[in-house]
């Protein structure tokens, strides 16, 4: 899916998985697990009838998308720092068990990542695909460094296609 969404054969090669990565995704998956998505892009991407092959009962509301919440961009603006740091905190208590997808926010990866880390928050998966120069390849390494399910994209190429065409994929191994 990835390939076909970018015509890009060299994502098979750049595309790493966890050890058990694709069983933890199914699981959470067949469950109807929250879907955390760091763009509306990702939420807008995402397709309710492949999350139904996976769980019938997978609604709007389980895609949880914060960038665009007035307290998270008023947050943001008065602390000069971006808005999907402010939106992955909002987010924290829904994280755990939750399918967290980053296609445009390395610095929400980062602070996942340290959620990770500092406050024991453990997804059911990380999609870590953030696009972009900065902070794009320390967030991905250290992402796979963690004891949570993951799948990246390695070096600064991701985005929010990819980030979608792969949750997509993972819809498709599932027997809802």
């Amino acid at each position: 899916r990835m390939i076909h969404a970018t015509a890009d054969f060299t994502l098979a090669d750049s595309t790493r998985f966890s050890p058990c990565a694709v069983d933890a995704a199914a699981a959470a998956l067949t469950r109807g697990s929250v879907i955390y998505a760091d763009s509306a892009m990702i939420r807008a991407g995402l397709s309710l009838a492949r999350l139904r092959v996976a769980c019938p009962g997978y609604l709007a509301e389980h895609v949880l998308c914060h960038v665009a919440d007035a307290d998270v961009s008023r947050e943001a603006a008065e602390a000069g720092l971006p808005r999907s740091l402010f939106a992955v905190r909002k987010a924290r208590r829904k994280l755990d068990g939750a399918i967290a997808v980053f296609g445009n926010a390395p610095v929400a990866l980062l602070e996942l990542n340290r959620m990770v880390i500092e406050e024991n928050v453990r997804p059911a998966l990380v999609i870590g695909m953030p696009v972009g120069f900065v902070h794009v390849i320390e967030s991905k390494q250290e992402l796979t460094g963690l004891d949570v399910p993951w799948i990246v994209v390695e070096g600064r190429r991701g985005g929010s296609t990819l980030a979608v065409a792969a949750l997509h994929a993972l819809c498709g191994v599932c027997h809802g």
